[in-house]
């Protein structure tokens, strides 16, 4: 796969110690510094980027895409996370509704879930046929050769946890009232089907993963560590360069030549 190094059994991650805020925060920011050149690269030269995220429920995908985010443009990154499909959708060609939201010149585009549903909870959770598994498997690999083709940058990446922490991730959901908007009345279906899950990540990777898309795996055990070894992988793909700009100054201003109306602005309660 397109991992450094083939591992066999991949949720038998080992531990590591958890990185302390300061050394986090500092590390971020500089990769923050470097998303920002990437971006402004990316503008300048028309680039297509797309990366995909997926993992098991509560791996940490979506706090690693709003780490890349926080810093950037909403303009040039865009975060596509869809809903169940509509009926009418359902009757689609099943890549159809993703096809709109893939990047246009001058664009990253982030799937929080993809594609690949189809291939995981879609399949686990018996929302389609084997059939359907056995022509997405087959079909997914064209129509990435196509993106790729069209000059589309792909990447594609799951985010690897082990059941023990993914039982502590979803519990923590349910007793942090700040977090419970994350669970889904899915992800109580799917928690006892981790076997299942297994099976499907194995048969997508045994089909999916190619030379022109490969899969690259990240050991998410460690929230602040696999936000850092992803931003600092994704960098490493797309060859960038600092785009040169002009010094920005402020100009003088001239202030209080108006005379601030007599009008009863509404000020909010200041409690903090």
């Amino acid at each position: 796969m397109g991992n450094n190094k083939q591992v066999k059994g991949v949720a038998g991650s080992s531990k590591m110690k958890p990185l302390g805020d300061k050394e986090y925060e500092k590390a971020l920011r500089k990769l923050h510094v470097e998303l920002v050149k990437l971006q402004q690269w990316v503008v300048s030269q028309g680039l297509k980027v797309c990366i995909v995220f997926e993992g098991r429920d509560g791996a940490g995908k979506g706090g690693t895409i709003k780490a890349i985010t926080e810093r950037v443009s909403p303009r040039v990154f865009r975060v596509i996370a869809l809903p169940a499909p509509t009926d009418k959708e359902k009757t689609q060609l099943y890549f159809q509704r993703y096809i709109p939201h893939l990047p246009a010149a001058g664009e990253i585009v982030i799937f929080d879930r993809s594609w690949y549903n189809r291939a995981g909870v879609e399949r686990v959770m018996g929302f389609c046929s084997a059939d359907d598994v056995e022509k997405f498997l087959a079909g997914a690999p064209l129509v990435e050769r196509s993106m790729v083709e069209s000059g589309i940058i792909l990447l594609k990446y799951w985010l690897e946890v082990t059941p023990e922490e993914q039982e502590r991730r979803l519990r923590d959901r349910i007793d942090d009232g700040r977090k419970i908007w994350k669970l889904s009345p899915m992800d109580i279906k799917s928690f006892n089907r981790w076997d299942e899950y297994t099976q499907a990540r194995d048969a997508m990777f045994a089909a999916t993963d190619t030379s022109w898309a490969p899969w690259f795996v990240a050991r998410s055990e460690e929230k602040k560590r696999v936000r850092l070894n992803i931003i600092t992988h994704l960098l490493s793909q797309i060859p960038y360069k600092s785009v040169h700009t002009e010094p920005v100054k402020l100009p003088k201003r001239k202030i209080g030549k108006v005379k601030t109306a007599d009008y009863p602005f509404r000020f909010i309660a200041e409690r903090f």
